[in-house]
């Protein structure tokens, strides 16, 4: 498979920077050489994000949606490239960057799959909902309300980035792994109709029945899969490195045996993995994580 590697080193979304440098630390951490024994062609594309001068960083705007400006201009330029790289025939793997990122890139994979005429579902991997609008957020913080946006709930600068469509459908998008969501933001979920997998539903259920559950939704519902994979779902105890670290998380086991499950659907077309804060890491092993679950996703089993 050709995979075509983008680099998104945007940390506004969110209150905690750092998750600037979690593309460079998987970069480093050894992505593309797995890839390589995997049989994968890895294309690197660095940032595709202008350096601005520093001033254009230091005012975050309105305060029901810090960084507005700065995040949908580098939103708009995301989902191009991972246009592109669907219409090219590559795998685009994004990289993160705090998980405002998400709204470039579905929006990227709704436009190539809108060309395509295939019906696209996202599996979304999170501790959070990320479906407050700006009405909503306690915070006013970006990376709360890009699936909602992607959704079609929101501000019009965040639901119209990139092409006036409702992005994805929300009876399309799977949740698992949540244990955090705000009070007025659970209603929005609900009154949207998106499938969610708590972790209480994972204790209750057993994560297997939950996985089968998730294969069955979405190959009853959409031809391809986006995964879009925000490392706090993981107990900070095997992935301290991130924004919002919770307790009460998936085990390394379990996120690991979720990436194989996804590709064994055969229908992945794309991912993103976000909210790798070197900062917070210890000896790397986020990052050395955020590679392993890649190399699951893209194929990879023990035997």
């Amino acid at each position: 498979m050709r995979i075509r590697i983008i680099e998104m080193p945007l940390d506004f979304g969110g209150n905690r920077h750092g998750s600037d440098m979690g593309p460079s630390a998987i970069r480093l951490a050894g992505l593309k050489e797995r890839l390589s024994t995997l049989q994968h062609e890895a294309i690197n594309a660095f940032s595709p994000i202008a350096v601005h001068p520093q001033e254009y960083y230091e005012s975050p705007g309105r305060t029901d949606a810090k960084y507005l400006k700065q995040i949908t201009e580098a939103c708009e330029i995301l989902a191009g490239k991972t246009e592109e790289a669907m219409l090219a025939g590559e795998f685009p793997l994004v990289l993160g960057g705090d998980h405002s990122i998400a709204l470039g890139t579905i929006a990227g994979v709704s436009a190539a799959c809108k060309k395509k005429n295939l019906r696209v579902g996202v599996l979304y991997v999170d501790a959070h909902g990320d479906f407050n609008t700006n009405e909503s957020s306690p915070s006013g913080n970006i990376h709360g309300m890009c699936m909602a946006a992607s959704c079609g709930l929101g501000l019009p600068e965040l639901t119209g980035l990139y092409s006036s469509d409702i992005k994805i459908d929300p009876k399309n998008v799977c949740y698992v792994g949540l244990r955090s969501i705000d009070r007025e933001e659970k209603k929005l979920m609900k009154d949207a109709g998106v499938t969610a997998y708590s972790m209480s539903d994972i204790d209750r259920q057993g994560f297997a029945s939950v996985l089968k559950k998730i294969s069955v939704f979405f190959k009853s519902r959409v031809d391809v899969i986006h995964v879009s994979f925000d490392m706090d779902v993981i107990d900070p105890m095997y992935a301290p490195g991130v924004g919002i670290p919770l307790p009460g998380g998936l085990n390394y086991r379990e996120a690991l045996l979720l990436m194989e499950e996804m590709a064994g659907t055969g229908m992945v077309c794309s991912a993103e993995f976000v909210e790798v804060n070197p900062v917070l890491d210890v000896r790397s092993q986020t990052a050395l994580m955020a590679v392993e679950l890649i190399a699951r996703l893209l194929g990879d089993t023990i035997y």
